[in-house]
């Protein structure tokens, strides 16, 4: 298969292409050639900008495009436009968070999604949701049936870019009395980022069309099941010290910022770690062992994360005095 992957040097679109080459399909990437530009010397390399830059992509064709960068629909409409008629099938790689009412649990693909007030917004920070659900709208206006729109939840593993998984089994390897938010049984979803590669790349094969949702199935994890792994994949002792979100919340701990995966009851949120993934598993995702994620992630934290302030996660004194007061009674 002649692929052409917008993006590719970066988390995901890292992981697809990997996959990609070892599956045999002739991989083309197209990218500024700002990020990880050695990746793939066995792939052909495209340097532009999907902001207005497309041209070196005309009078091309490919059998099928896979999109893992579009966030702003002017953006997106660009490629989604100038590929329809250059390639068979377009995958957009979009988000849980485009639905609209997380208070709801058991949200499938067809609930209501997010809409802009102002169709011209391109601020990605304070629109993400609603923005990748109008780039799925651009997506679907060019290619029709052709159209393959995945929605994936918190994407977590090696490569992570955010800190948000990888936080918990570094935390635990640090060794120590951790922090952990909520309750032991609080139920948390996510999707390891190869195994989103696997099944994207064989969905896009198939050429199948339509939209769903992927990660973890709601009740397959808890928060003590990643405590527990993480334990386990760590080479020192380190005892877990579970807090009421109250507390949390008395004494300024950020939830999801500086302790990843945690959404509160207070942001009647149930159904964001609850979602629908039905439709993907009968399609043949499937998932590997949180053990797995755990390790490999901490392996690659240890030897290939880029130095640097962490993105998620407490800052070690914030955390000591948390548990200074949390040991108190106060």
């Amino acid at each position: 298969m002649d692929l052409l992957l917008l993006g590719g040097t970066k988390f995901l679109g890292k992981h697809i292409a990997e996959t990609a080459l070892r599956r045999g399909h002739r991989v083309t990437l197209f990218h500024r050639g700002l990020t990880n530009p050695g990746l793939f010397p066995d792939a052909e390399h495209i340097t532009g900008d999907r902001d207005g830059g497309l041209d070196a992509l005309a009078g091309r064709r490919w059998d099928a495009v896979v999109d893992t960068s579009g966030y702003v629909p002017r953006v997106v409409r660009q490629s989604a436009r100038l590929l329809a008629e250059r390639a068979d099938h377009y995958t957009f790689i979009s988000s849980v968070s485009v639905y609209a009412d997380f208070s709801v649990l058991d949200i499938a693909e067809g609930a209501p999604l997010l809409s802009l007030e102002d169709p011209a917004e391109e601020n990605v920070a304070a629109h993400y949701g609603a923005l990748k659900a109008s780039c799925e709208e651009e997506v679907r206006s060019a290619f029709g049936e052709r159209a393959l729109v995945i929605r994936p939840g918190l994407i977590v593993g090696p490569d992570d870019p955010t800190d948000r998984f990888t936080y918990w089994p570094w935390r635990f390897a640090q060794g120590g009395d951790v922090l952990v938010p909520g309750s032991h049984g609080r139920g948390i979803q996510f999707i390891d980022v190869r195994d989103l590669a696997e099944w994207t790349l064989r969905m896009t094969e198939a050429r199948a069309g339509g939209d769903y949702n992927a990660t973890q199935p709601a009740g397959n994890v808890t928060m003590d099941d990643l405590v527990q792994a993480c334990r386990n994949v760590a080479s020192v002792d380190s005892n877990p010290i579970w807090a009421e979100e109250t507390f949390l919340h008395e004494h300024g701990a950020a939830e999801w910022t500086e302790l990843p995966l945690w959404v509160s009851a207070k942001m009647n949120w149930p159904g964001f770690m609850a979602i629908n993934v039905k439709r993907a598993v009968e399609a043949g995702l499937s998932f590997r062992p949180l053990s797995d994620t755990a390790m490999d992630t901490l392996v690659w934290c240890r030897r290939l994360r880029p130095e640097g302030e962490w993105k998620a996660g407490l800052d070690a004194e914030k955390e000591r005095q948390l548990l200074r007061l949390l040991s108190s009674g106060k």
